[in-house]
């Protein structure tokens, strides 16, 4: 592949992918300290796995170009991250999701200016 087929819906969404890929590793061998975040929050003990299958089928999803619509997926991830947070009062918490959040947006909007 040459420099002039990197295009930048291309390296938003591999980097997206990398972000999910290593999300979904860190829910599902989740640290003490994360589980105790779930647990703070209210979510059941076993819910860090639903997280870490979603950004995995996110990460996939965001590798192949036809599958690209998976960004709706990471943005639902993402949107539930920054709301659980903001919910609890943990305004600083809410910004890496609500960033990611609007990379999953661009690459949604890019896929479907692709695909129109």
């Amino acid at each position: 592949m040459s420099l002039v087929n990197l295009s930048l819906a291309n390296v938003i969404a591999w980097l997206l992918a990398a972000f999910f890929f290593v999300g979904a590793y860190g829910n599902t061998f989740v640290s003490p300290e994360i589980a105790a975040d779930y647990a703070r929050w209210g979510y059941p003990e076993s819910f860090h796995y639903l997280t870490a299958i979603c950004e995995f089928t996110t990460a996939v999803m965001l590798i192949f170009k036809p599958l690209r619509y998976g960004s709706l997926l990471g943005s639902a991830v993402m949107l539930a991250a920054a709301g659980t947070v903001l919910f609890h009062g943990e305004y600083a918490h809410a910004i890496p999701p609500l960033v990611v959040l609007g990379f999953c947006g661009l690459v949604a909007v890019l896929t479907m200016r692709r695909a129109g």
